[in-house]
């Protein structure tokens, strides 16, 4: 028996192959769960948001900050393609994640009011927060739809099942039916790239703006 066959017969009943079947069957059943119409929902108001010119202030903790992250870039970037159009429409989004401002606020006055603080001074009627939270009662995310509501901006929750208190405050959510919290940030993100392909397209067949013309100074 060569060495690679015996690493496939070793592998074939391993603890890992066993554990790395099961995750995968459990991603797939909680994918396939996921509403595809709450989803759409999402993309349609942020959509609306980026159209009237507002902004989509993205915000998480620990692997949903990353995740957060990810979701402005991706919206604020890849939506435009490879090659941007001249005059393409672009997408404002920010993420409340800056080191410097989480750590005065968290340092001044607790990390309850990091994101909140941000929203307050922030955001406006025309724009977007969206929140991420696998459990949907982490405090800071809480206390940042609540702030979100008062500046009279939209309110998007991603979460997981358990995330009663913040699916009650947002006017729209997705809801991963799973309390693990390693497949519901998986489904996060994958939220994320199908978001981010819906506004792709509905930039590529928003006409162009136009371009600013250049006023001539003249000089006596």
């Amino acid at each position: 028996m060569t060495d690679m066959s015996r690493n496939r017969r070793m592998t074939k009943s391993s603890p890992a192959r066993r554990r790395t079947r099961a995750y995968l069957a459990r991603l797939r059943a909680c994918l396939a769960a996921v509403s595809a119409d709450e989803i759409a929902a999402v993309a349609e108001r942020l959509w609306e948001v980026a159209r009237g010119g507002g902004t989509i202030f993205v915000a998480g903790n620990g692997g949903s900050a990353a995740t957060a992250s990810h979701l402005a870039l991706d919206v604020g970037k890849s939506t435009l393609g490879r090659a941007p159009r001249r005059g393409a429409r672009r997408i404002r989004t920010a993420t409340l994640s800056d080191p410097a401002t989480l750590t005065a606020w968290a340092n001044d006055h607790g990390y309850e009011g990091v994101f909140a603080e941000q929203i307050t001074a922030l955001a406006r009627p025309e724009d977007a927060v969206l929140l991420l939270s696998v459990s949907g009662t982490s405090p800071n995310v809480v206390r940042a739809a609540r702030a979100a509501r008062a500046a009279g901006a939209l309110v998007i929750a991603l979460i997981g099942r358990p995330g009663r208190t913040l699916l009650e405050l947002a006017d729209l959510a997705v809801v991963v039916p799973s309390d693990e919290y390693e497949i519901v940030e998986d489904v996060h993100l994958t939220i994320n790239h199908i978001v981010t392909d819906c506004l792709r397209a509905a930039l590529l067949a928003a006409p162009a703006r136009p371009r600013a013309r250049r006023r001539s100074v003249r000089r006596g």
